[in-house]
């Protein structure tokens, strides 16, 4: 598989995972056959590592809460900040945890029901950790747009017309 084709692929599951293995054959140039040994190939690989949608639960009366948490820790020897941001990842109510530069090391996003979740997961769960330092929570109150997605476009062009 060209790198070409695999880049093209790739992007075009990146807009819509519901695309059709024969729409990535269409809009690749291919069978449909090599789209499926493709994509097991990009699967096994890890390349491709889930396919998931993107809800917004305020639409169907869901109002879960979603926070933003930065984290201050103290890096192991030999596994720097791998094995708490493993730790961290493992969490059920933990959607993301990335590395990050700057003023704190890890930064976190978690979903839960109410607030008092993500306290109790801060406070039980998160600051028990050996080397984490400190952390900064931050609520999320609106979500504008999410993996590319935008939630509500009330946008509309009030520009005058220009006539000649």
């Amino acid at each position: 598989m060209s790198e070409k084709f695999t880049m093209k692929l790739l992007r075009l599951l990146e807009q819509n995972s519901r695309l059709s293995a024969s729409a990535l054959a269409a809009m690749c140039g291919v069978s449909e056959e090599e789209i499926k040994d493709a994509l097991k190939t990009l699967e096994n690989d890890g390349i491709i590592i889930g396919y998931h949608t993107v809800v917004n639960w305020n639409k169907v009366g869901v109002d879960p809460v979603t926070a933003m948490i930065e984290v201050k820790i103290t890096p192991q020897r030999d596994v720097g900040f791998n094995r708490i941001a493993e730790r961290i990842a493992n969490f059920p109510e933990v959607q993301s945890v990335y590395l990050m530069s700057g003023t704190y090391d890890l930064s976190i996003i978690i979903q839960a029901s109410n607030m008092q979740a993500i306290a109790d997961f801060v406070s039980y769960k998160l600051s028990t950790i050996d080397g984490v330092q400190g952390t900064i929570s931050h609520f999320i109150l609106k979500r504008y747009k999410d993996d590319g997605l935008l939630f509500e476009s009330h946008e509309t062009d009030t520009r005058l017309a220009v006539t000649p």
